[in-house]
């Protein structure tokens, strides 16, 4: 009687355990899709603690010890998961890649075998095991299991390829060149398997015997690229430069060659042709015959520019192959900023335009066709496009934008609001310009000029053209603003210093320097020299053919009345 309460007690006690295993792993599972990491850790631990005998703790307790680093306690928590459920491919499959990832491929190579042998059709994990046993140096065992790849997948250019390269490897030559064989016998109308049969042949010793498979494919079929590529690497190892040049030539024009090959090859001939004088003209008519035949991509016509540009050829016979560039590849930024940078130094202010007009369509995140399209219609006058041209591109500015552009972009949109007489729109931009870069010289002057004429913000303006000063203490223009911002401050003495060093550092003074130099030795005190100043700037004037007509009276009534006028 005892002994059946003893069972019995017992018996309830494991349904307890397994009763609260069960809660708290329900729990655990929660917490994690909770995200609460370390309270789902806990209580996993806490699973292991009650049953000792179940997989699931252990499996998730070793992704938690993955992920804090500690791979030896994640190995070991993942072994035990698998040890405990044996047939749960999950667990082996996991284990497998953990071994792999600690560089145990020979344990990882075992489960996986595991594997595979519970999951025959599973191909992933047959070619999971080909690159183990690649790792390690077990070709034998590669190849059987590439054998066993072809019994489900059927004969195939890349299994073959494969069990030939392991059986070379190994040194079995005979095997890699049957290999090959049998493929091309099977598809002996296919040239490209009878070449590959022919590489192999080579690589293994009989090249004399592959040089002809490989010449009687081209004689079948003269435009067959991996032909002509065999032909060339061998001529190469040769040194018979004759064959080399023609195989290069037959290559290059081949339609069915690639880009890759037209780029390395035509890369092998520039680096030869400069090592031996760097005569182009080899080189170029390789481009020429090469460009002549229909493009998919537009890598060839780049590297002839770039070969170009590197020869210091003429802007227009460059700008030939970079329209091309753009015919194949309208989009490519680079090709029509070098063709804008090239109309720009011609001063085709009209050519620029229709660039940046068309690359607004293929290119609408790239400023710098905004800007160069904004500083040509500045150039033409024609100020609305202008600012139409940079307020689009300031809508495509990201704080990854070149400060310097952005800069740049709010600092001529601030020039011509002020030209349209918006000067609150002015100013704004060229705050928004000393946000991108605050030591924009050219912005911090005509803001501070312009801040001077309306007789605002003159301590400010005073600190922003001193900046200007110091950086370009020889600059007329920006010794002329600082000397204005002194006149307008009253400062007449300080302002005489530095509208003399205007002067002094500009032979040929315009006439608002040479008024503003009247104005301030006037209010110094001055007036002979004023006058002598308000004369030049008069004279001047009527040299200058944009002259305000009411700036020159003002100045013509300072003469006659010998004093100081506002305008």
């Amino acid at each position: 009687m005892r002994q059946i309460l003893m069972a019995i007690w017992m018996m309830v006690g494991v349904a307890c355990m397994a009763q609260s295993y069960d809660a708290m792993f329900l729990e655990a599972v929660c917490q994690r899709q909770k995200g609460h990491s370390d309270a789902a850790f806990d209580l996993f631990r806490h699973c292991v603690n009650i049953d000792s005998t179940r997989s699931e703790a252990y499996y998730y307790l070793a992704q938690y010890y993955g992920a804090i680093k500690q791979k030896d306690l994640a190995l070991a928590y993942f072994k035990k998961a698998t040890e405990l459920e044996p047939d749960n491919d999950t667990y082996l499959e996991t284990l497998a890649n953990v071994y792999v990832s600690q560089r145990q491929y020979k344990e990882g190579t075992a489960v996986l075998q595991r594997l595979y042998d519970r999951n025959p059709e599973r191909e992933e994990v047959l070619s999971m095991l080909i690159q183990l046993y690649e790792q390690q140096g077990d070709y034998d065992n590669a190849i059987k299991a590439l054998t066993r790849l072809e019994t489900i997948e059927g004969k195939s250019e890349r299994l073959s390829y494969a069990k030939s390269n392991f059986y070379t490897r190994k040194g079995d030559k005979k095997a890699a060149i049957a290999e090959m064989k049998t493929l091309a016998d099977q598809y002996p109308n296919d040239n490209n398997y009878r070449c590959l049969y022919a590489n192999t042949l080579y690589v293994n010793g009989q090249q004399k015997k592959a040089v002809g498979i490989y010449e009687n494919i081209l004689k079948q079929e003269p435009d067959n690229r991996n032909a002509q590529l065999a032909l060339l690497s061998y001529y190469s190892e040769q040194k018979d430069t004759v064959k080399v040049q023609e195989y290069i030539e037959r290559v290059l024009v081949n339609k069915n060659a690639t880009t890759e090959d037209r780029i390395g090859l035509m890369r092998q001939v520039i680096g030869e042709s400069e090592q031996s004088g760097g005569d182009s003209t080899r080189v170029l008519n390789l481009f020429h015959r090469m460009l002549d035949m229909p493009q998919t991509d537009p890598d060839v016509a780049i590297l002839c520019a770039v070969y170009m540009n590197m020869k210091k050829m003429s802007n227009d016979s460059i700008s030939q192959v970079l329209e091309q560039v753009l015919r194949i590849a309208p989009d490519h930024s680079a090709a029509r900023l070098q063709l804008v940078s090239y109309a720009w130094q011609a001063e085709d202010l009209d050519r620029v335009i229709d660039l940046c007009h068309d690359a607004r369509q293929y290119n609408p995140d790239e400023m710098a066709f905004y800007y160069y399209q904004g500083m040509a219609f500045f150039q033409k006058g024609q100020q609305d496009n202008a600012l139409d041209a940079f307020q689009n591109g300031i809508s495509v500015i990201t704080q990854e934008s070149d400060p310097d552009i952005v800069s740049d972009f709010y600092a001529i949109m601030g020039d011509l609001y002020h030209q349209k007489g918006m000067d609150k729109e002015a100013f704004a931009a060229y705050d928004s310009c000393l946000q991108w870069k605050d030591d924009n010289i050219g912005c911090l002057n005509n803001y501070a000029y312009y801040l001077s004429l309306k007789g605002v913000r003159l301590d400010e303006a005073e600190k922003m053209s001193l900046r200007t000063v110091k950086a370009m203490p020889d600059n007329p223009t920006y010794l002329d603003t600082y000397a204005w911002i002194l006149f307008r401050q009253k400062r007449y003495e300080e302002a005489k210093k530095y509208i003399d060093l205007t002067l002094k550092n500009d032979s040929d003074s315009s006439s608002v320097m040479l008024e503003h130099a009247g104005d301030i030795y006037c209010q110094a005190g001055d007036k002979e020299k004023a006058l002598e100043f308000w004369q030049k700037a008069l004279d001047t004037y009527d040299d200058e053919n944009d002259s305000n007509v009411d700036d020159k009276q003002v100045l013509i009534r300072k003469i006659k009345l010998k004093k100081y006028l506002t305008k």
